[in-house]
Formats: C-alpha cells, structure tokens, sequence
C-alpha cells in the first residue's frame, strides 16, 4: 500500500491516546495491592494480547523468530528488560505525581533519551553533533529538559496549594513530588529503551514483511512479532519485581480474594473510604466473587489497552515512510497531549492557582513543541543526506 504520513500521523495519535488511557481502568479496582493488578495487567499486555494480535495478522510468526539470527532476538530482549524497569517505575510516577505531571515528567525524560539512545548505541552521537540536523535535534532535547524543569516547579506549587484531603479526592493520596520526580526521572529514561529494542528488532521487522508480501497480506503488520520480543524482556522484569513484592507483602491471596490496599483511587460508589481500609477487618476479609472477577477485568483490560498504543505504534511507524524518524516523537507528544486531557478531566489540577495552571500549560505545550523540533532536525537530516546518494 506504500508510505502514507498523514494516515501515520492518524495511527501514532490512537496509540497516544491507548496509552494515556491504560491507567484509567486501575482506578475500578477495588481491595488489591499494586503488585497484584500490576502483574496481570501485565501477562494481557506483554504477552497475551502481541501473541494474539500478530497470529492474527502475520502468518507464522514463529517461524519468523525461528529465522532470526539468536543474537538479534537477545538484544532485543535485552533493551526490553531494561525497558521493563522503566515500566515498574512509571506506574509509581504515576502513583507520586497523577496521571498528568507523571506522564509529562517521565515521558519528557523518554521522548529526549529516546531520540539520543539510538544514535549513542551506534556511535553516531559525535557526529550529529557536528551537523546542521543534528543541531537542531539537541535543541530540541534542550527544549524538551526545559519543560521538564517547568513541570516540576508546577509540581511543588501544587504540592503546596492543594490539601491532602483535595488531593486524595482526585485519586492522588500517595501525591508525593520528591519521591515523584526522582521515580519519573529513572522511569523516563529507563524507558526510552523501548526505542533501542524496536531499532534492534529490525531484523525480524524485514523478516516479517517479506513473509506478509509472499502471503498477500499488508506490510503493515511486520513490526507485531518486534513487539513480541521486546515485550518478553519487559514481562521478564515486572514479573520478578511484582513476585519480590508478593511474595516480602504477603499478598499472594488477594489473587483468590483476600482485600488489600489499593494506592490509586477506589471507583465511584465502591462503599469503601479512600484512607480508612482495614485488612483485618472481618467485614473485609474476603472480597465478593462479583469484585473479584471485576478487578481480573479492570487489570486485563488496562493490560490491553496499553498494548494498542505499540500496536497502533507500530502501523504508524510503517505508514510514515522516509519519516518514520519522527515516530518517536509523535508518538510522545501524542501521549502527553492525551495525558493532560485527561488530568483535567479527573480535575488533577483543581485547587491549584493560575500560575500553577499556567506553569503546566507552558510546561506541556513546550513538551510538544519540543517534538516538532526534533522531528524538523531529523527532516533535515532527510535534506542533507540527498546530495550525499545522488554523488554515489
């Protein structure tokens, strides 16, 4: 079907949305602690639903991996363990900070590491240094860290400007900005390696795009099995740190029905008060079969819907032809943008003065503008590289 941006563009704005909604149905879970519905969210997001949806859409997809060459599958697992310990820790930055500044911080951090990792892996980061592009896509990191410092001086204005009681109301009781940004700073670049591991799967990308064009089917789909490998290496990670946590908490019952403490914001009408959850209280000593199938939902679906951001991610990155560069930065911006609605929707900001609310607006927009530097760098670097072919 060849290259199409604008249905690219369309695609990486789905996944940004899936994205900055995956959180939202934890907040329907009731009497878990964080390491249960964590790791079942999860199984449905880093191994069920990639499994499904590219046997779905690919043919043989084992059969691909088979052929991939073992050094290619392990470093692409490789960069997803690390990627994994950027995903333990942004469901936490979310936790300390709220779904808006979490996601603006962490993923500030991600969308500058994002672009720079990739280059530092190849050795290529001197060089880009020295040219015109490359210029232009550290202003934009530059800019980018800016917004950083603008979010977290709105942080501790809303630290300061928003009581316990309000913050609690908003699902933010755990609200803490320290612990906040140093868990959103590691989170975000940790995270960042998600970039490394696709760009060290494209091996299995080609792969699976010549087994799509022999079997009819769209090249759009080549990057699923990609995903399926470096979502192993995030699985691997989260699933030893939730069974660390289950196993030092005690918490393994809760998986059969025994109430715990949930740190995010029990659903409307739950009959449970936000602070005042007793676990030894005999009342709440087992949960009710209908809220325990419900939280099993809750968790499964957020699991799902974080996996359609890299699903969607990965169609955009494919439509995007001689720009996919920009995938990256797109697909942060998109996320962030998505984020902030969100935060305002469940009135994370409420409480707060209109310099704080200015401070985060300037701080967002910056973020994205920093996106569109970065993307213009890499267009440029497009531009520059066509005087270099047409000599050859």
């Amino acid at each position: 079907m060849g290259a199409n941006p604008f249905l690219g563009v369309i695609y990486h704005w789905i996944g940004g949305f899936a994205s900055a909604t995956n959180f939202i149905p934890f907040r329907g879970i009731k009497r878990w602690s964080w390491e249960i519905y964590w790791i079942i969210q999860g199984f449905a997001a880093w191994i069920v639903a990639p499994l499904i949806l590219c046997s779905i859409f690919v043919p043989h997809p084992f059969a691909i991996l088979a052929q991939t060459p073992h050094s290619v599958i392990a470093w692409t697992i490789f960069w997803g363990v690390l990627w994994g310990m950027g995903g333990i820790t942004f469901g936490l930055s979310i936790r300390y900070l709220g779904l808006a500044l979490g996601y603006a911080i962490a993923l500030g951090f991600c969308t500058a590491f994002g672009t720079l990792l990739p280059p530092i892996v190849h050795g290529q980061l001197g060089a880009i240094a020295h040219e015109r592009s490359g210029m232009v896509v550290l202003a934009g990191v530059g800019v980018c860290l800016l917004a950083i410092v603008v979010n977290g001086v709105a942080g501790y204005f809303k630290e300061h400007e928003v009581s316990r009681a309000e913050l609690s109301q908003a699902g933010e009781r755990d609200f803490n900005l320290w612990r906040g940004l140093a868990v959103a700073v590691f989170a975000g670049i940790m995270s960042s390696f998600f970039a490394v591991g696709l760009d060290a799967g494209k091996p299995i990308a080609e792969l699976s795009r010549a087994q799509l064009v022999a079997s009819g089917r769209l090249e759009l789909w080549q990057n699923l099995p990609v995903l399926i490998v470096v979502l192993w290496g995030g699985f691997a990670t989260n699933f030893i740190w939730s069974a660390i946590l289950i196993l030092r908490n005690h918490t393994g019952a809760q998986f059969f029905g025994q109430p715990g403490r949930n740190p995010l914001r029990s659903s409307a009408g739950s009959g449970y008060t936000v602070a005042n959850l007793d676990p030894t209280d005999p009342a709440l000593q087992k949960l009710p079969g209908s809220t325990l199938v419900a939280n099993y939902f809750f968790a499964a679906l957020a699991g799902v819907i974080w996996y359609f951001q890299f699903f969607f991610y990965s169609m955009g990155q494919t439509k995007m032809g001689k720009l996919d560069f920009s995938s990256w930065s797109l697909h942060m911006a998109s996320i962030i943008l998505f984020a902030t609605l969100w935060g305002l929707v469940l009135k994370e900001w409420k409480g707060t003065s209109v310099r704080t609310k200015l401070l985060v607006t300037v701080g967002i927009l910056l973020l994205i503008g920093s996106t569109v530097v970065v993307g213009a760098g890499n267009y440029l670097k497009t531009l520059e590289t066509v005087p270099v072919q047409a000599a050859n």
